[in-house]
């Protein structure tokens, strides 16, 4: 049953998140959480995000704008070990607010509270007309990649923020999903050698059932979306990030995720 549940939200949110370059994991951890401890289901996650995220390379890889990836994907790695570091010497930080909903006790600390508010902002740049011919020039390509990575550090929620800001440089729709998902394997090669330090091999290889029908599931969502590409607009690409975006921000400000 788990196996179903997870391959299919994988084949759904892959399909989506082809268009936004974000939201894949942010989704499926929760999932796999239902079934498997925290720390392991966030390796798992991470295995299956960047399986999806080469298989998307193979497909699109090739249309990734050099300049954005020199100029904004430097300083988000850098900025990343920043946030990182920052993230391990506040461990006992104390939470924002806190509420009971769902039968839960639900904390919001300020780093995913800050984030929430900027992809907020960011969306709302999308959705009303007046803002929509705003555009990052390659001088902000720096700031943008700093941003994204030390929040990518911080709280985890990298991509989200990458995404909020490259929709609105100036790229083609085909260079924003390349340039996304080469910017996305940094990142995940990096999340991935951390828990090889943490999770053990062993432990992974026993649960390869599950990772390759929920990667084969992401493939094959990876594989519609690409097809799907060709029949949308840059205009529909950047509603899709703009929606999930707000569905982010609101989650993130509830502390929901």
């Amino acid at each position: 049953m788990e196996i179903a549940l997870i391959s299919a939200v994988a084949f759904i949110t892959a399909i989506l998140t082809f268009f936004s370059g974000f939201g894949l994991g942010t989704i499926l951890t929760p999932v796999f959480m239902i079934y498997f401890p925290v720390d392991l289901a966030i390796a798992l996650t991470g295995i299956v995000h960047f399986l999806n995220n080469l298989f998307k390379l193979a497909l699109v890889g090739k249309g990734a704008n050099k300049n954005v990836l020199i100029r904004f994907g430097i300083p988000a790695i850098i900025a990343s070990f920043a946030g990182a570091w920052i993230l391990v010497q506040i461990t006992e930080v104390e939470p924002l607010f806190s509420y009971d909903a769902f039968g839960k006790h639900i904390q919001v600390f300020p780093a995913k509270f800050i984030v929430s508010m900027l992809l907020l902002l960011f969306a709302l740049l999308d959705l009303f007309p007046i803002l929509s011919k705003l555009q990052f020039e390659n001088k902000h390509m720096a700031f943008g990649g700093i941003l994204s990575g030390f929040f990518g550090g911080l709280s985890g929620n990298q991509g989200a923020l990458r995404s909020a800001f490259l929709i609105r440089s100036g790229l083609s729709k085909e260079s924003f999903v390349a340039t996304t998902v080469v910017l996305s394997c940094f990142v995940d090669f990096t999340r991935l050698s951390v828990y090889a330090s943490r999770i053990s091999l062993s432990e992974v290889s026993s649960y390869l059932t599950v990772i390759v029908c929920a990667s084969l599931a992401a493939f094959s969502g990876a594989f519609i979306g690409n097809k799907l590409l060709k029949k949308v607009t840059i205009q529909f690409v950047q509603t899709t990030v703009a929606i999930m975006l707000i569905l982010l921000s609101l989650a993130l400000g509830a502390g929901l995720i």
